[in-house]
């Protein structure tokens, strides 16, 4: 298994992810360019309408073209979502108000009440810690213990 990096960029225009669409919930097609992609491997592409978010995608199948040299489409499994919403928030550093800019996705489906939840699942992933309605930085973090 080997993990390949298609997330947005323009460093690599040899190796880039041209198309990503759902199938059915948890399982995508993905068009590609460059990679050697097999069976079992794990591509990480860019969420669409985010800046910084990303999802993991294990292939199922793959079937290499022959024109244009270097094309593939592949099956992958990877997270189930009915419909993603991409929401961006922000929170203050309590300790020292430091302000983090985030992005989270959540289902769309599951309703304001998710949001929460995904979002502080998304803080925790960057290194802060909530506490209620209270927000610590790394930073802090380390100064606190």
């Amino acid at each position: 298994m080997v993990e390949h990096d298609f997330r947005y960029t323009l460093f690599n225009p040899q190796h880039t992810l041209i198309e990503c669409r759902s199938l059915v919930p948890g399982r995508y097609q993905v068009t590609g360019n460059g990679g050697s992609i097999q069976k079992g491997d794990v591509l990480l592409v860019t969420l669409k309408g985010s800046k910084t978010l990303s999802m993991r995608l294990t292939v199922e199948t793959v079937r290499h073209l022959i024109n244009p040299t270097g094309q593939w489409v592949a099956v992958a499994a990877g997270p189930v979502f009915g419909e993603l919403a991409i929401h961006a928030w922000q929170v203050n550093c309590d300790g020292c108000q430091a302000t983090l800019d985030f992005e989270f996705a959540v289902d769309a489906k599951l309703g304001t009440k998710a949001q929460k939840p995904a979002a502080v699942a998304r803080i925790a992933e960057l290194g802060w810690r909530t506490q209620g309605d209270k927000h610590l930085c790394p930073k802090c973090q380390e100064a606190a213990k």
